[in-house]
Order: C-alpha cells, then sequence, then structure tokens
C-alpha cells in the first residue's frame, strides 16, 4: 500500500491550517484552522473489506515540568509518549481519499461530539480530551481529529504519523468514543496491509521547518 497528502509539503512539514494552533504574530501561539489533511491511498489488497485511519504524534513530553513556561525548554532528550490526534474506523472498501477539511474545520472548545465523517465510519477519542481535563474553557470529549499543538518551547519537533490500515473485516464493532488501546485490540489479526508517512510540526520560534 501507499500513502500521500497534498496537505503535507514535500519535506513533510504540516501547514497551519491542518494543526490546532499555529505560531501568533504576538504572544506565542494562537488557535488555528484545524483542517484534516488530504489523505488518499492506493494498492490495498483485493481483500480488502475496510480501511482505519490514525494520525499519532510519536513526540510528546513525558513530564509537563517544562511544557509552555516562559523561561523553560522542553528538553529534547526528554522521553517521550504518544499522543492521539485522530482515530477513525469503518471505512468503507470503496474509499481511498479523503479530502483536505472533510471531517475537520476548526477547533471546537470542549471538543467535537459528532465529528463529521464518510457515512458509516466511526471515530474514537484524541488525547485533547485528557490534556483539557480541568480547563473550565476547553474541557470535553474531543472525538475525531484536532490537530497539532506540540509545545511551544519543545526543543525538538514533532513527528506526526499518518497511518492507514487495511482490515480483512467490514467493521471493528467499535463504539463513537474509543481508544487507541480499543482500536488496537479489535484490529489485532484482521490487518492485510498498512501504509503510512510522516509529518513535521514545530511552535517553537527558535526551530526552522522547511
Amino acid at each position: 500500500m501507499k500513502l500521500s497528502s497534498r496537505s503535507l509539503s514535500a519535506s513533510g512539514r504540516i501547514p497551519g491550517r491542518c494543526a490546532f494552533a499555529e505560531k501568533a504574530p504576538f504572544g506565542h501561539v494562537r488557535l488555528a484552522r484545524n483542517r484534516s489533511p488530504h489523505l488518499r491511498w492506493s494498492g490495498a489488497p483485493a481483500s480488502t473489506q475496510s480501511f482505519v485511519v490514525t494520525v499519532i504524534d510519536a513526540d510528546a513530553p513525558t513530564r509537563p515540568d517544562d511544557v509552555n513556561r516562559d523561561g523553560r525548554v522542553v528538553p529534547a532528550a526528554l522521553p517521550r509518549a504518544e499522543f492521539v490526534h485522530w482515530l477513525l474506523a469503518d471505512l468503507p472498501p470503496s474509499l481511498n481519499e479523503l479530502a483536505e477539511g472533510a471531517c475537520s474545520q476548526g477547533v471546537a472548545a470542549h471538543g467535537k461530539t459528532q465529528p463529521a465523517g464518510p457515512e458509516g465510519s466511526v471515530q474514537g477519542l484524541n488525547d485533547y480530551t485528557g490534556w483539557f481535563q480541568g480547563d473550565a474553557a476547553m474541557e470535553g470529549r474531543y472525538l475525531g481529529y484536532d490537530g497539532p499543538c506540540p509545545p511551544w518551547n519543545d526543543a525538538r519537533v514533532h513527528r506526526y504519523t499518518f497511518e492507514v490500515l487495511a482490515l480483512d473485516v467490514p467493521s471493528l464493532g467499535l463504539a463513537p468514543g474509543f481508544s487507541l488501546a480499543d482500536l488496537r485490540r479489535a484490529a489485532d489479526g484482521h490487518v492485510l496491509a498498512r501504509a503510512a508517512i510522516v509529518g513535521r510540526y514545530s511552535l517553537n520560534p527558535a526551530l526552522r521547518l522547511r
């Protein structure tokens, strides 16, 4: 299988319009257009019965001590963990492309509880659900796509893996709001093929992305 995206630059840079936040002319960051990216896949096995799409940041800090604090830097050497940005399951086998903005346009405070998506698809929780816990202005259940928003003082450029799985079942039987662990457990033993691309994003003004 092969996966491509017209939303990403040739170097893999994710544009600000597909992010949750972007650099601001004053202050550190501002909310962005949060458009779900264009994705197109090809070469799936003839026996494919459904597809899954995931977007996961591999570089989320494992400690919050320095995150988004003036005069501090999140060290590049700090151990990292996964941060889920999108879980989309039960895509029909006839589908091989998602247009930019088809599943998300704009940031929804408290999260999107019924995100847009192809008919019959089901979407899981992303990790902004936990990130905003305790924040009265933003707390909620974040389903569907919400784009990059790495710490603006992170010394590491974050890598986002966009992946499509071809499955041998028409549905994983997951309810809206499922987790990454739920998805991996349900898909275990059903993956016929997979394809991925890696995008890069940073909000640190000291880092330059081309």
